[in-house]
């Protein structure tokens, strides 16, 4: 199923189980058994299957993936026994995944032993820093106990510090933050995400964060291509489809709102369908007494996705250029 970050609709990690399973994983002795006994395997067959384009995204998955089995692998030969830095770091515009690869993310390392619980809780600024003396660290402390065991995702992260205000108390979440993310780095992993600009800046800013997270993940826009076969994906999760010619003018549609501000790639397609779906059900409704068919409930005709001012919008754009 495509998730898409702050819908509501992404699935918790299905908890592996524990006890055999477990105990398989720390007794092998190669990668095909590692991923046979865990299962990690399939949560990366799923990223490919889910997520629609994201290729260096995907690849750098992997790729930390082939680090943790091999790294589960020597210290099963008794090689290494401190765990691997896996606090990171996802940067992007909004609707590219982030959070869907994050939830991915924490079933991995559950499956793989290198967290207890394989939950994620996904928090911003309000729910870690207080407004007044003395309420942010019990806040901050609060959501650390509740992320304990599993993977805190931290969106809009640079929003906990804030320079310009010297009664801000972002400084003493972000204080607390790195005490948690160095003294229990093997039963915590944090993620911290937003824009790439300006994550950079919040790292400049605070160096002992930088020097924390191992892994920065760039996640690139979505081509008009790749939004038009997520839309699809879309339609089909919810037995949607679009009529003969409707895709074109989805299509259209794609390429008129990319121009336009505040685009928010597979998040905006998503609202853009909810509004398509609107009309339909608009549209029907205005024919009470026609008896419905399953393709009449099913279909989102041209003029259900015409409808949208983008494409006014898109007409007044392209005459004044």
């Amino acid at each position: 199923m495509y998730n898409i970050p702050g819908s509501g609709s992404s699935p918790q990690p299905a908890p592996v189980a524990e006890g055999e399973s477990v105990e398989a994983v720390r007794k092998a002795r190669t990668v095909a058994e590692v991923m046979a006994q865990s299962q990690a395997g399939d949560v990366l067959d799923e990223l490919d299957r889910e997520l629609v384009g994201l290729a260096p995204v995907k690849a750098r998955i992997r790729d930390i993936a082939a680090l943790l089995v091999i790294d589960r692998l020597r210290m099963n030969q008794g090689l290494q026994a401190q765990t691997p830095s896996l606090h990171m770091s996802f940067t992007g515009n909004p609707g590219t995944g982030k959070t869907t690869v994050a939830l991915r993310m924490a079933q991995i390392l559950h499956r793989l032993g290198y967290i207890r619980k394989g939950h994620l809780v996904a928090v911003t600024r309000d729910d870690l820093v207080g407004q007044y003396v003395g309420h942010t660290a019990p806040k901050t402390r609060e959501v650390l106990k509740k992320a304990m065991g599993g993977v805190l995702f931290i969106d809009e992260a640079y929003y906990l510090y804030r320079p310009d205000n010297e009664r801000d108390y972002g400084q003493e979440a972000i204080e607390i933050l790195l005490q948690v993310m160095e003294n229990n780095r093997d039963d915590l992993v944090v993620i911290l995400a937003g824009y790439g600009d300006r994550m950079e800046t919040f790292f400049q800013s605070n160096p002992g964060m930088r020097s924390r997270i191992a892994h920065h993940l760039e996640f690139p826009d979505f081509t008009e291509g790749e939004l038009l076969r997520i839309a699809e994906m879309m339609l089909e999760q919810q037995n949607y489809r679009f009529a003969p010619g409707a895709r074109d003018v989805f299509q259209e549609y794609i390429a008129h709102r990319l121009r336009q501000p505040q685009f928010a790639n597979a998040r905006s397609v998503r609202n853009a369908l909810d509004r398509a779906r609107l009309r339909q059900a608009s549209r029907l409704f205005a024919n009470p007494d026609k008896e419905l068919t399953v393709d009449d409930l099913s279909t989102i005709e041209s003029p259900d996705i015409r409808a949208s001012r983008v494409f006014d919008l898109g007409t007044a754009s392209a005459q004044k250029t």
